[in-house]
């Protein structure tokens, strides 16, 4: 979905406009195929213990969504900031505590929710002024060089192929096609077989290099992946990469 809403919000209003119509339609079918067919209704599943015990269950995604979180947020910033991060986790789960008990008679302890939440935005606030001015400290990875517009129009000057990965260490899809694809051995080694220069903006931080690069090929997020011919021609890949998808995109610029 966040890719079908990247793309959106660069298009004329007709197209983006059915964008969000389909994402609309798509959820709301489940409740539009029980209003058609009320008779489906019978077939839900009844209330008991199991949705308390699903509920849950649910926690466990959010859980590891903060192990991933955090792992981010190490490419932003030094180990203080983690740790204020850390402290202010617990800040928020002393006071939803407390504000647990109050709503439960205790109602002395609405004042210590309130000084919980007060301190986990007081110990949060550092840390966002921190990863706004810092610089990304992900690794680029063996083979890969970092984004720079200098560096490209020279790499053209010399009649060199150059494949930009536009990355961040939140982008769930650029994790996923790093893994899957750009960083296997069987891609590795076509890249280097046809000569290609690989470079990788990492966009982490919000670099406003890269903001205006992005923006040059009408994107305003990430991924994209952008191949250069050896005359400097650009073209764009999908953000759904596959290593077919890459072989024919190197087979064009042979």
């Amino acid at each position: 979905m966040g890719a079908a809403l990247g793309y959106a919000i660069t298009q004329p209003p007709a197209i983006a406009m059915s964008v969000f119509a389909a994402l609309g339609v798509g959820m709301a079918l489940p409740y539009l195929l029980l209003t058609l067919f009320p008779r489906w209704l019978a077939r839900l599943p009844r209330p008991g213990r199991w949705m308390e015990i699903f509920k849950q269950l649910m926690a466990f995604p959010m859980f590891a969504t903060c192990v991933w979180l955090l792992w981010v947020l190490m490419q932003q910033v030094d180990a203080g900031e983690v740790a204020l991060a850390l402290g202010a986790m617990v800040a928020v789960g002393f006071a939803l505590w407390a504000l647990g008990l109050s709503q439960r008679g205790a109602s002395v302890f609405r004042w210590v929710a309130l000084a919980g939440a007060v301190v986990a935005a007081l110990t949060f606030t550092p840390i966002v002024g921190a990863g706004a001015a810092g610089t990304s400290k992900v690794a680029l990875g063996d083979g890969w060089i970092d984004y720079s517009r200098e560096t490209l129009a020279q790499l053209h000057g010399e009649g060199k192929p150059v494949f930009v990965d536009f990355t961040a260490a939140w982008c769930v899809t650029c994790q996923i096609n790093k893994k899957a694809v750009l960083d296997t051995e069987r891609v590795r080694a076509r890249f280097a077989a046809d000569g290609v220069v690989l470079m990788r903006a990492d966009w982490t931080s919000r670099d406003e290099r890269i903001t205006q690069a992005l923006a040059e090929f009408g994107r305003n997020g990430v991924p994209l992946y952008v191949l250069y011919d050896r005359s400097g021609k650009a073209a764009l890949l999908p953000q759904l990469l596959t290593p077919g998808i890459v072989f024919d995109a190197l087979d064009k610029i042979q």
